[in-house]
């Protein structure tokens, strides 16, 4: 992908250009040279933002931004090779004939980049001729023409119905804006159309008129549309103005329903909001959009946007048999096999459809549609057209900064849920995510992730308990569409059991567990220099058959590699992570950490070793890339001696074994944010409390201490962490009476205490105040009695109790916030879960009905 591509290779010339870069040839690298490719790029990247939104012609874009990918790859592939040699080459001479050679293919690049630029700027300056159409030109088809098949049958829909139904009958007089949101082919269009349809409805207002919008609006035709439905007559003659004014005094005064189907932006809605005048006269206005923040933007603030969510498996079946037998029952031999290929669909209406399309035009035999399930990826590339051309919509229009992540999250497993925080890391590592000035990228890269999701596009697997998205999947049809378009963009490629391909030429490849060979004839189908940048193996103990302690090293032939992803291997990658130079993230095991001495680039460190008392090189200190290290069995090396600073200023996660060495070294990194430390003991706590005082940063911290009864931690000074939202306590045996201190805590969100705290009684007095907690969670210990009122947490949200077999009660007083929003209890005292009764009951009485009470028992 031509953005994705231009990213990545600005990023290496951005390191070129640091003053203290290990990749420099002093006297041979001409910094003129870099900073114009450099440039050239960035224009290049800009173009291709403000194509986005200017060009038209899908298919003329994409071939210019296959020009661009192409002739970038190949300048990217010849400086990372050249580079590379430059890293490996000690001896002087040696290293000087590389340099020689980097700076002459430096020069070639900038002028096959240099020309490029020109190509595309001539583009640029005719793009309104060959490009952009003249919107009074731009063909629109009204909503007859379009597809009708979502808005025929109306199966398990009767909660949404119902929902938007009370919206309508609203005893508010002023005029209402309800929006329905979600993904292509979900069945906005039908839901809008049962209640524009609907008899009674239609009796109570005097106008109606039904507008679809779609992606690529046209001003003029929208107007057309709108007089055409309010006043039965072809109107083409009229200027716009006049258009306008014919639709406002034609509904002035009156009783309207209007429905604007396929909204796509907010731009388009103040265009159409102003002919809609509110006379409070009971009018309404449906709207129907893919995109959550156009929803949010139009809809009236007392009725929020509406979110429709997939069908169950049974009303899936009820469509299905609806669409395909009508009134007749399904052949008892077919209900099984059809049950498991309606399963497939995964409650996406449009999918359905089109699936009972393609079933009742082959024989209805049980061996046919058992074909059909046996090979429903392949035919689901046929049987998907339709669909596939709604959600296509959604990706052709979205940023150019958005599409690699997007086709990026498609090509993992189907149904698997991605962990965001791992996700995130290999977007950074990836070069996808653009730097914004004085913001993390990783604060970036969560925005783009939100919106791929308010863009309907990815859902949300699992939140955390301060309501950030935790896990998310993507469903199956737009996964079939992420990996047709990454495979033709050569984003990433997930590999299958077909492995008679080599991956040479493939950016990014990701290796399921099922391929347990996949390397094994790995020489007999490779051709020519390897480009590949991404290995990620996902899987477990299914890679750990014959032969895997041989075919890894062929992973060392990957020599442009930056993202090396293989953990679950359970190999030694030792002998092969000193050839990866260019290695940004790497998650394995690596028994000799040392062999990363020379990877200047790594921005991510996730490694363990199967030896002991192994630590990281001492190079790590001048490592100023890296941004996030796990590494709780493997040892920290000593810092530089006579308190340099430490080249960690980007280092932002840091999950590591408790020792004096770390103990030095959390006083020297200022900017950390998230700090994850194991076997904290007795003698390092005081030492570990005053490395507190100058993480001031630190939003998420999670402590795992090696204190036992006989020798509990002890708060006995006040923390001072104004920015800290998590915290997580493990076996520090804190008396009851610390709690007050961390009551202290001005932004404390998420508190989660695991034998934490030891003591039969908690009380809390009525001055202690956790004022922003809203998810508490206690886990084992011998607590009897809790003594506390809801002023003590009048934010709380998420109460979860587990393994407390001498509680004798919740406080009553709990059951008293009126922010709660959830109770779970884990195999505590049976006195417990009465209490929890009583508090639900009390919710009840007081009108929550989101409350939610949740036993779990084990």
């Amino acid at each position: 992908m031509a953005y994705a591509a231009l990213s990545s290779l600005t990023h290496t010339l951005q390191q070129l250009l640091q003053s203290k870069s290990p990749l420099i040839c002093t006297g041979n690298t001409s910094i003129q040279h870099v900073e114009s490719l450099y440039q050239d790029l960035c224009d290049l990247q800009v173009f291709l933002e403000n194509t986005t939104m200017e060009v038209k012609d899908i298919d003329d874009v994409k071939v210019l931004e296959k020009k661009i990918k192409d002739v970038v790859y190949k300048a990217e592939d010849r400086i990372d090779s050249s580079l590379r040699s430059i890293v490996l080459l000690d001896n002087g001479d040696d290293r000087e004939m590389a340099c020689k050679a980097f700076n002459e293919e430096l020069q070639q690049v900038e002028k096959e980049v240099c020309f490029l630029k020109k190509e595309v700027m001539v583009i640029k300056f005719n793009k309104h001729i060959g490009f952009t159409k003249s919107p009074e030109s731009t063909t629109t088809f009204p909503s007859s023409r379009k597809s009708t098949i979502e808005e025929k049958t109306v199966v398990g829909m009767k909660d949404d119905l119902n929902t938007i139904l009370n919206c309508i009958n609203a005893q508010t007089k002023e005029l209402i804006v309800i929006s329905v949101v979600g993904m292509g082919g979900i069945g906005k269009t039908t839901l809008a159309r049962k209640v524009f349809d609907d008899s009674t409805i239609h009796s109570q207002f005097d106008k109606h008129a039904w507008v679809t919008i779609s992606q690529d609006y046209n001003k003029r035709q929208m107007l057309l549309d709108v007089v055409s439905s309010i006043t039965g007559i072809n109107q083409e003659i009229m200027s716009n103005d006049k258009l306008l004014e014919t639709v406002y005094k034609g509904l002035k005064g009156r009783r309207f329903l209007i429905v604007i189907d396929d909204l796509w932006s907010n731009e388009a809605w103040d265009l159409m909001r102003r002919i809609f005048p509110n006379d409070y006269t009971k009018s309404r206005i449906i709207l129907t959009t893919r995109l959550k923040n156009v929803a949010d933007y139009a809809s009236s603030s007392a009725f929020p946007p509406y979110d429709m969510s997939f069908l169950s498996l049974d009303d899936s079946w009820n469509l299905f048999t609806e669409r395909l037998f009508r009134e007749d029952p399904c052949p008892p031999q077919l209900e099984e096999v059809g049950k498991r290929i309606i399963q497939q669909c995964g409650g996406l209406p449009l999918s359905i459809v089109v699936i009972a399309g393609l079933l009742g035009n082959i024989g209805r035999t049980h061996d046919n549609w058992k074909n059909i399930e046996e090979n429903l990826n392949s035919f689901f590339g046929t049987v998907s057209e339709q669909c596939q051309a709604i959600l296509s919509l959604s990706y052709n229009f979205l940023p150019q900064y958005l599409k690699a992540c997007f086709l990026y999250i498609g090509s993992f497993p189907e149904d698997m849920e991605i962990h965001v925080s791992k996700l995130i890391s290999s977007w950074i590592a990836e070069q996808f995510i653009k730097a914004r000035s004085n913001t993390r990228l990783e604060v970036v890269a969560e925005e783009y992730l939100q919106e791929l999701t308010d863009r309907s596009l990815i859902l949300v697997g699992g939140r955390r308990a301060n309501g950030r998205i935790k896990t998310c999947k993507i469903h199956d049809l737009l996964r079939q569409m992420c990996i047709r378009e990454a495979q033709i963009e050569n984003v990433v490629h997930f590999t299958n059991n077909d492995i008679s391909d080599g991956i040479n030429d493939h950016r990014r490849v990701i290796i399921p567990y099922l391929i347990q060979d996949y390397f094994r004839d790995h020489p007999k189908h490779r051709n020519g220099k390897i480009t590949t940048r991404s290995l990620i193996f996902l899987g477990g103990q299914s890679y750990e058959v014959t032969g895997i302690y041989y075919w890894p090293y062929s992973i060392s032939d990957f020599k442009l590699l930056k993202v090396l992803d293989a953990h679950e291997i359970g190999f030694d990658f030792s002998r092969i992570i000193p050839q990866l130079v260019h290695l940004r993230y790497v998650d394995a095991r690596v028994n000799d950490p040392s062999s990363l001495a020379k990877l200047f680039n790594l921005q991510t460190i996730i490694i363990y070793s199967q030896k002991k008392n192994v630590q990281l090189p001492p190079q790590i200190w001048t490592m100023s890339e890296i941004k996030h290290v796990d590494i709780t069995d493997v040892d920290m090396p000593n810092p530089p001696l006579g308190g340099q600073p430490l080249f960690l200023n980007s280092l932002q996660t840091l999950a590591v074994k408790s020792s004096v060495v770390v103990l030095k070294i959390l006083g020297r990194i200022p900017n950390l944010n998230k700090l994850k430390i194991n076997d904290v003991r007795s003698t390092e706590w005081n030492a570990f409390l005053d490395c507190l005082l100058v993480l001031q940063g630190l939003v998420t911290l999670n402590i795992q201490a090696a204190a036992s009864l006989k020798t509990p931690f002890i708060l006995s000074r006040d923390i001072f962490l104004p920015n800290l939202t998590k915290l997580s306590l493990n076996s520090t045996f804190f008396p009851w009476e610390d709690m007050a201190v961390l009551a202290k805590l001005p932004n404390l969100e998420v508190l989660k205490a695991d034998n934490a705290f030891w003591g039969t009684d908690w009380k809390l007095d009525e001055d202690v105040v956790f004022p922003k907690l809203n998810c508490l969670g206690v886990r084992h210990g011998n607590l009897e009695r809790w003594e506390a009122t809801s002023d003590n947490f009048p934010m709380l949200e998420q109460l979860n109790l587990s393994w407390l077999h001498f509680l004798e009660e919740i406080p009553e007083s709990i059951g008293e916030i009126m922010m709660l929003k959830s109770i779970e209890i884990k195999d505590c005292n049976p006195a417990v879960i009465t209490s929890a009764n009583q508090i639900r009951e009390n919710q009840e009485i007081y009108g929550n009905s989101e409350f939610q009470l949740r036993f779990v028992r084990y």
